[in-house]
């Protein structure tokens, strides 16, 4: 909480008239937009030209005030799903529903849906208030009014100081946060996240990632984020749908993706995973439950490389069959043994540790 929103909630029976005002249009705000609406696509593809496949068969339905992570490398189709829901983009075959309204032929501005672009696309001529305020203009909605909720978009982002400035003026943080105030002007019932992350640095990524989070806690309505990130989907999603040549190749919570994957590809991507050939077909076991021990009678196996990661260690091993395997260990334990490349090493898991995989999705 910002020092001039604690001043806010500190004055008792609101003695200062300007802050009552602020709270009350606030509250008014975040009441209006929550959202009961569920989005659904019921197996929407896409497709350019004859050959061309850039989404398949996307089937999925999406809880009122949820934020959900569409998940996956480059070109698995994910920003493509997006831009059909938002209007961007035709759909080929399949129907895109809002709260039961079918979106397939309504224009953008029609469909209770507003898109954040991963470029921020603001107006550099413009102020940040005429920069928020832009689609109600569009709107027709008159100078006084569009500007009085321009400002209070602004306050909920922390930008009210800064809403004169034009977009240089601001760093790639402010641009974001007034970019996600414009997308919420119009009260959508589910707000379209291109890559918003994606150009900021590390930092502040994990700063601007909170702030996400916040805001649809506190808007409570639908957020659909694209990302290529596995740390920002497990971070932010209460719902993540993993992509993968232009199928959705498993979908679920955070903790499922992690913890249950499906397929070869959902453990290599979602990473931590050691992929293992057994009688069964190829089976996967986390690299943090994998265990290091001084090797007893031969050597089959010698520690290869060592990454400091902070918290964890992860000690690289490969074994006289060619096989690469990872065990993740914590800094106390690596404190004890702080195994060197080079050394031999035996390498195992418990047998309840290992998860068998389906050969695709």
């Amino acid at each position: 909480m910002n020092a001039n929103r604690a001043k806010m909630v500190a004055i008792p029976g609101c003695f200062a008239p300007q802050w009552c005002r602020l709270i009350s249009q606030r509250s008014t705000l975040v009441h209006s937009m929550a959202s009961t609406a569920t989005l659904e696509l019921d197996n929407v593809s896409k497709h350019y030209g004859k050959d061309v496949v850039a989404v398949r068969d996307f089937t999925q339905a999406f809880d009122p005030a949820s934020y959900v992570c569409l998940l996956g490398p480059s070109g698995c189709g994910k920003t493509s799903t997006l831009r059909m829901i938002a209007g961007h983009e035709t759909v080929t075959a399949g129907d895109i529903r809002l709260d039961g309204k079918r979106l397939n032929a309504l224009p953008p501005a029609k469909r209770g849906t507003a898109m954040m672009f991963q470029s921020y696309a603001l107006f550099p001529h413009l102020s940040v208030r005429d920069n928020v305020a832009f689609g109600l203009r569009m709107r027709g909605t008159d100078r006084v009014t569009r500007e009085a909720r321009a400002m209070t978009l602004l306050e909920l982002v922390d930008m009210s100081a800064l809403a004169d400035r034009r977009p240089a003026q601001l760093s790639g943080g402010q641009q974001q946060r007034v970019a996600l105030a414009r997308a919420l002007v119009t009260e959508p019932e589910a707000l379209l996240l291109d890559e918003p992350l994606s150009a900021l640095d590390p930092f502040l990524r994990v700063r601007m990632r909170g702030e996400l989070a916040r805001l649809q806690r506190e808007l409570d309505i639908t957020f659909i984020h694209v990302t290529h990130g596995q740390d920002e989907a497990l971070a932010l999603a209460d719902r993540v749908v993993l992509m993968n040549d232009t199928h959705i190749e498993q979908a679920g919570t955070p903790w499922e993706l992690f913890n249950e994957p499906r397929t070869e590809f959902v453990a290599r991507f979602m990473g931590g995973y050691n992929i293992l050939d057994g009688e069964n077909g190829r089976a996967a076991v986390r690299t943090d439950r994998t265990r290091l021990s001084e090797p007893v009678g031969a050597v089959h196996a010698r520690v290869e490389q060592i990454e400091y990661l902070g918290r964890t260690i992860d000690v690289t091993v490969k074994r006289d069959d060619g096989i690469t395997l990872i065990a993740s260990i914590d800094d106390t334990t690596y404190a004890r043994h702080p195994w060197r490349p080079g050394e031999p090493v035996s390498i195992d898991w418990s047998p309840q540790e290992v998860r068998l995989l389906a050969s695709t999705a």
